[in-house]
């Protein structure tokens, strides 16, 4: 057995995560892969490779694909005014697809943990009319655009509403249209429904943590389950918005992704769009953020990487592109708490190259 494999087993083993699955990808090859603990506590319900699991934010990386594919088709500007495709934003002309991207918006970031639905009422929710009641709620921008760096959902959910005026297709049917199917990701992998798949796992949140005892301020009532041994049962549910957390899928659906990003030539679109993909945003006044049009940027034993975290109610993961050592990395959990990014800092140096460190 690997030493990754050895570590996953005893954090199973420890209860200190219920189901987890991590893979590691090269190019045109799966270097390793594991899933292991539970899916269903109360259940018995194993986590396998083909379990399902909420993403989150790790869902935001896809919609600036997205964004930058309609872009490249000329269907949008990054630069010009959001409002021509979004005329009734109250954030003023300057905000712009770039900025919306790159975290540099200025659109406000409440917290985004209501911003949810239980999955019994999915078919009949009205997402624009969430959107609306939101953008309502929270009307004024925080700062200039293009002043500073500054997380924002509610710009992302944007972007979501953006990609269906510019293509003409709803937000998920061109997400799986122009992203999934070139790649040969299929419905069970990833996708935006979580009834898609055979086996959905169940998302937990810590029984001895400070969220659990601040839940019922923070999370409706309605998606709070029951006590199955240390861990506290969050009911299904999806994210309001799905472009800025809808993702719901497997660690094979984002290798696949991952795998794409690593080789010589992208299916989803040209070098150049790929290139705007990884080059580090700017302010206004030329200072670089740790941030692209779509990714975070970090670095691990001088191995730049690029990433994307995504956790909620239940569930929290980080997938990791590492273009030195030619290797991709994703993590999916079904605890909301779960330390993703010591996991990855842990576990990755074993499969990158010594050349590439």
């Amino acid at each position: 057995m690997t030493a990754a494999g050895s570590y996953l087993d005893t954090l199973v083993r420890r209860s200190r995560v219920p189901g987890i699955q991590y893979l590691v990808v090269g190019p045109d090859d799966t270097v390793f892969e594991y899933a292991g603990g539970w899916a269903d506590i109360a259940g018995c319900r194993p986590m396998t490779p083909a379990t399902t699991m909420m993403a989150y934010s790790m869902s935001k990386t896809i919609t600036a694909v997205a964004v930058l594919q309609l872009a490249e088709a000329g269907k949008l500007n990054l630069d010009d005014p959001i409002s021509f495709h979004l005329p009734s934003l109250p954030y003023g002309r300057g905000l712009t697809a770039r900025a919306l991207l790159s975290h540099t918006a200025g659109v406000p970031n409440p917290i985004p943990l209501r911003w949810v639905h239980p999955g019994t009422g999915h078919t009949t929710f009205d997402e624009r009319a969430a959107l609306a009641e939101v953008v309502r709620a929270h009307p004024t921008a925080t700062f200039k655009p293009g002043a500073r760096y500054a997380y924002s959902n509610i710009g992302y959910w944007l972007l979501g509403s953006a990609v269906e005026r510019a293509s003409g297709q709803k937000f998920q049917s061109y997400v799986v249209d122009h992203v999934f199917q070139p790649l040969g990701i299929t419905p069970l992998e990833l996708g935006y429904d979580a009834t898609a798949g055979p086996e959905h796992a169940h998302g937990y949140l810590e029984k001895y943590s400070l969220l659990n005892l601040v839940k019922r301020f923070l999370i409706d009532r309605a998606l709070i389950g029951n006590y199955e041994g240390r861990w506290l049962r969050i009911e299904d549910h999806y994210p309001n918005g799905p472009a800025f957390g809808g993702l719901v899928g497997t660690a094979i659906g984002f290798g696949k992704f991952l795998q794409d990003q690593l080789r010589t030539h992208s299916t989803l679109f040209s070098d150049a769009t790929r290139r705007l993909l990884y080059t580090p945003a700017r302010t206004s006044d030329g200072a670089e953020i740790a941030m692209t049009l779509g990714w975070h940027i970090g670095s691990l034993k001088n191995a730049a990487f690029f990433f994307k975290e995504g956790g909620g109610g239940g569930f929290h993961s980080m997938m990791r592109v590492y273009p030195g050592p030619g290797i991709a990395t994703v993590v999916m959990t079904n605890a909301t708490g779960f330390d993703v990014r010591k996991l990855l800092d842990a576990l990755d140096p074993e499969f990158m190259p010594s050349t590439g460190t």
